[in-house]
C-alpha cells in the first residue's frame, strides 16, 4: 500500500521509543573497531519538518518529541537521542523545528566509514529520501523498493555486522506475518545480526500473534520493549502505545531501558493508562 506518510506521524511517542532504541543499538555496534552496515527496510524521507506540511495537520510531536525537549532531568538514553535530534536543529534560537527520520539518526551516530542501505517503495517518499542522502556518495545506497523482498539480497552483509530496523506501515494487516517471514528468512541468512522491529499497539489480534511467532524464532537472544501512552480506547480504534522487538539486541540494551522506560512512561503519559513492559529472554 502507497498510502502512508510518516510524515503525519514524526515525532510522536512511537517514533521516541523506536529512535531511542536505534541510538543505543548503533553506539553499542559503534563501540568496536570492525564496521557494520545499517539496513532499513521502510526509510520513510529521511526527515521531517515540523513547522510546515503533513506534519502541522495531526501535531503528533506535540505528544512526543516536544514533551522532552526543554526536560534537564532526563536519563542518559533520553539525552543522548536529544542530541541526534538537536543535531537537525542548529537554529539559535533551539527551537524545535525538523525531526530526522530513521536512516538520519543511522548516519549521525554511526562512523563516516560505515555503508547505509535504504529501501522506500513510496514514489515520494523515495525522491525526499534520495534529496536527502544526495552528497552522502557511495556510503548511502537508496533503492525503491520493497524492504521486506530487498534485505534477501543483502544477508548476510560483507563485514558479517549489521543492525537492521524493520518498520512497515501495518496499514495493510498482511504486513504482520510479512514480519516473520521476513525474519524467519533473515536468520537463516544471517543468524548472528542484529533486528528491530518496531509495532503498534492497537487492539488487533494480528499483533499478539507477530509477537508471539518472533519469540518463537531461533535467535540466540531476544528483546520485547513497549511503551504505552494512554488508555486504549472503548471503541477499539486509535493507536495507545508501540514496540520494539529485538533480536540479538547489546547486552546493555535490557538495563538501559529498565532506567529510561519508567521515567518516559510518565514523561510522555496522556492519563492514567501510561505503562511500559520490558522482557528478555536468551534461548
Amino acid at each position: 500500500m502507497l498510502s502512508y506518510r510518516h510524515a503525519f506521524h514524526a515525532g510522536n511517542h512511537a517514533d521516541v521509543l523506536k529512535h531511542l532504541i536505534q541510538v543505543q543499538i548503533i553506539d553499542y555496534l559503534g563501540q568496536k573497531a570492525k564496521p557494520f552496515w545499517y539496513i532499513d527496510t521502510h526509510a520513510g524521507a529521511g526527515a521531517y519538518s515540523l513547522t510546515e506540511g503533513y506534519a502541522t495537520k495531526t501535531a503528533e510531536y506535540v505528544e512526543g518529541v516536544a514533551r522532552l525537549w526543554q526536560r534537564d532531568d532526563a536519563p542518559a538514553a533520553v539525552k543522548r537521542y536529544l542530541e541526534v535530534v538537536a543535531a537537525i536543529n542548529t537554529d539559535a534560537d533551539g527551537a524545535l523545528r525538523y525531526y530526522p527520520g530513521s536512516p538520519w539518526f543511522a548516519a549521525q551516530t554511526m562512523a563516516g566509514s560505515e555503508k547505509l542501505r535504504l529501501f522506500e517503495l513510496h514514489p515520494s517518499d523515495h525522491q525526499l529520501l534520495q534529496d536527502c542522502f544526495a552528497d552522502a556518495g557511495r556510503r548511502v545506497r537508496v533503492e525503491r523498493a520493497n524492504g521486506f523482498e530487498a534485505i534477501k539480497s543483502l544477508l548476510p552483509p560483507p563485514p558479517r555486522r549489521a543492525l537492521t530496523l524493520i518498520d512497515p506501515p501495518y496499514e495493510d494487516k498482511a504486513d504482520y506475518q510479512h514480519v516473520v517471514k521476513a525474519m524467519k528468512e533473515a536468520l537463516k541468512r544471517f543468524a548472528t545480526g542484529t533486528y528491530a522491529i518496531w509495532y503498534p499497539l492497537l487492539q488487533r489480534a494480528e499483533i499478539k500473534e507477530m509477537v508471539k511467532d518472533l519469540k518463537g524464532l531461533p535467535c540466540h537472544s531476544w528483546l520485547d520493549a513497549t511503551l504505552t501512552v494512554r488508555t486504549p480506547s472503548k471503541d477499539g480504534f486509535g493507536m495507545h502505545g508501540s514496540g520494539m522487538f529485538i533480536i540479538n539486541p547489546p547486552w546493555t540494551l535490557y538495563a538501559t531501558l529498565q532506567e529510561t522506560l519508567p521515567w518516559l512512561s510518565k514523561a510522555l503519559a496522556v492519563d492514567d493508562g501510561a505503562w511500559h513492559s520490558l522482557e528478555y529472554r536468551e534461548n
